[in-house]
Order: structure tokens, then C-alpha cells, then sequence
């Protein structure tokens, strides 16, 4: 057996301008990657790289040729361990890039075997849940209108970006025009500690599921003390990379979000997935703004999880690629019609 691989650089424009604490976006940049067998099934993958962790496009399109070299090399997209470990040792870093393969080789083992990929991995379809609908942050009055929105389009669970000097406003004015939601909010490292148990303090008030990333990760010490004195949950994403930052984090949160392009591959997030519930911590799965070509992947691990976040290709003005369906926010595994990820081109 042979493969054949490529990749290709597209930048996707957003359908608004994205804005977090750490600034704004108006379009994201993914490598999407091609491995095609012999008789020219094609396994599709892409990475949503994050400069936020050292990554970008440019870095993803520098290490892809090692990479795939790894896999033309192997010759076999069933050896998936023997791929993802060789990979881990050709780069040891470039988590999104190595992702990219680990979900095209995956796609294409799978259409191989002529099954979903959930199935392949012996997981129930019917036990999934719904992704939530991320609100950037703006003026009050645009994210009312955008949770109204999502609303609207039957997202009953919204997250809600926080940072600002007036984070109490925007979650009460969201609350008001979506008070049957299950609403949780993100600060993405914007708080001190004291100011993280301040301003949870008030908002606790508006019945969050959830605080996500409160403090920078860089201070665990500062994590522990809000995830002590906080009355709301608190989610662990910026502090939560790889598998060794599980147990690192597990006195310190009650939440772990994990993430494809953070870890590195879907074998490595499945065995996150298990620490994190071995160590007695409930598990959401989230994503960049990417494409269906990647967020199709992680749909397939809905079963394992308390909380999705595969909202990525809901916020691009127009997604080149199909992926597993969401009807009003729910991730459809068993509705998909087709082997592999489900990720196909528009």
C-alpha cells in the first residue's frame, strides 16, 4: 500500500469580527490536509493553529512535509498509533499541525473499514449533546442582538466572553433576553485571582453553568485560589494543554477543557479524556475558529463528554466543508450518512 499527501493554506473570513480579552480577529487562517490511499479513498484534516500558543499557519505549512513524510513513510493508516507516535518524535511541538494529520489519517482508515468514525471507536450516537454558541465580546447592545440570535436559531447553550470593565452588564443584559439558557462565560486569563472571586461573586447571580480560564495560566497558584473561593464552577482551558497538565490542574478546577489543536491528536485527546474523569474532573471539548474539516473529528468524541464547544465553522462567513450535522445546536452523529469524520468539501 502507498499514500499520497498535500495540503493546502486557506484563510476564511469570519462572519463578524471575533473579539476576546486578548484582542479581535475578522478571519482565520487553516492548512487543510489530503491523504488519499490507493484506490483513491481521501482522508481529510485540518489545523486551526493559535498564536496564542506558537503556532500559526506558517509554522503549520514549515513542519507539514516531516510530518507526512511520517505517514507516506508508514504506508498504513490503520498502524494510527505507530503514526501519531513517530510524528510526536519527528515534532516534538506544532499541536495543531500534528492534529491536521491525525484527523486525516483517521478520516481515511475509517472509509476504509466503511464506518463513522464514532462507531470505529465503539461509542453510543444517541449519547451526545448539543455544542454551545460563543457571543464575542462588543458593545451590550451587539451581543444582546447576537445571543438573541443564536437563540433564535435554537442554540439553548451560549458563552459569553468576558475581560472588559463592564462584565456584569453584558451578562446580565444577555441573561435578560435569554433567561432559559445555559449560559457560561469565558475570561480567557483577564482577571487577577481577586478580581476573578470579585467579579464571580456578582455574577453568580445570573445562574452560570460555569467560569471558564479566570486567571492567566501561567499563575496556578492564582487558579487554586479563585477555584477555592468561587461559588461557580471553574473551567480549566489556557492551563490545560497536554495530558501531564491533568493531574497539574485537577485540584484546581471542576471543569477541563480540552482541544484537538491544544493536544495534538485525536489518540492524545481520547487519552485526556480518560485523566481528566479519572481524576474526578468533567470534561468539555472546544475548538478555534476552524473548519467542518477539523471540527467534524471532534464531534465524533460527544459521547465521552459533560460540555461541547465545536462551534469553530458556526462562526465563518462560509465554511468550505460539510460536516456532522447540528440541527439547532445538537451534534447529530446519528443522522451522518457517511464513513469517516464527515467532513466533505462544500
Amino acid at each position: 500500500m502507498s499514500l499520497e499527501t498535500s495540503f493546502q493554506r486557506r484563510s476564511l473570513p469570519l462572519e463578524h469580527p471575533f473579539t476576546i480579552a486578548r484582542g479581535t480577529v475578522t478571519e482565520t487562517d487553516v492548512v487543510t490536509v489530503r491523504v488519499e490511499d490507493d484506490d483513491g479513498r481521501v482522508g481529510i484534516g485540518a489545523a486551526g493553529p493559535a498564536s496564542h500558543y506558537g503556532e500559526t499557519a506558517d509554522t503549520v505549512e514549515a513542519v507539514l512535509p516531516d510530518l507526512l513524510e511520517v505517514v507516506e513513510d508508514v504506508g498504513d493508516p490503520a498502524r494510527l498509533s505507530r503514526i501519531e507516535r513517530q510524528m510526536r518524535e519527528t515534532v516534538r511541538y506544532n499541536p495543531a499541525a500534528r492534529a491536521a494529520v491525525s484527523i486525516a489519517v483517521h478520516d481515511l482508515e475509517t472509509k476504509r473499514l466503511g464506518v463513522p468514525l464514532y462507531r470505529y471507536w465503539g461509542l453510543d450516537p444517541a449519547e451526545s449533546l448539543e455544542t454551545s454558541y460563543t457571543i464575542g465580546i462588543d458593545d451590550a447592545e451587539t451581543m444582546c442582538e447576537k445571543a438573541e440570535t443564536a437563540i433564535d436559531r435554537g442554540y439553548g447553550t451560549l458563552k459569553v466572553k468576558l475581560g472588559t470593565d463592564r462584565d456584569e452588564e453584558i451578562v446580565r443584559t444577555i441573561r435578560s433576553v435569554a433567561p432559559d439558557a445555559s449560559l457560561y462565560v469565558d475570561a480567557n486569563e483577564a482577571w487577577t485571582p481577586r478580581e476573578a472571586v470579585e467579579t464571580i461573586d456578582r455574577l453568580a447571580a445570573f445562574d452560570l453553568a460555569f467560569v471558564e480560564q479566570p486567571v492567566p495560566a501561567d499563575d496556578p497558584e492564582g487558579l487554586r485560589f479563585v477555584y477555592e473561593r468561587s461559588p461557580v464552577p471553574i473551567a480549566a482551558d489556557e492551563s490545560c494543554l497536554t495530558l501531564s497538565d491533568v493531574p497539574a490542574v485537577a485540584d484546581r478546577c471542576d471543569v477541563a477543557n480540552l482541544k484537538l489543536m491544544k493536544c495534538g491528536g485525536l489518540r492524545e485527546v481520547r487519552r485526556m479524556i480518560h485523566a481528566a474523569r479519572a481524576h474526578g474532573l468533567e470534561v468539555m471539548l472546544g475548538c478555534m475558529t476552524e473548519s467542518n474539516a477539523s471540527i467534524a473529528a471532534a464531534c465524533h468524541l460527544a459521547p465521552l463528554l459533560d460540555y461541547a464547544d465545536l462551534d469553530g465553522s458556526l462562526l465563518l462567513a462560509d465554511d468550505p466543508y460539510d460536516g456532522v450535522p447540528m440541527p439547532d445546536g445538537r451534534i447529530d452523529l446519528e443522522s451522518l450518512d457517511r464513513p469517516g469524520t464527515g467532513a466533505t468539501a462544500d
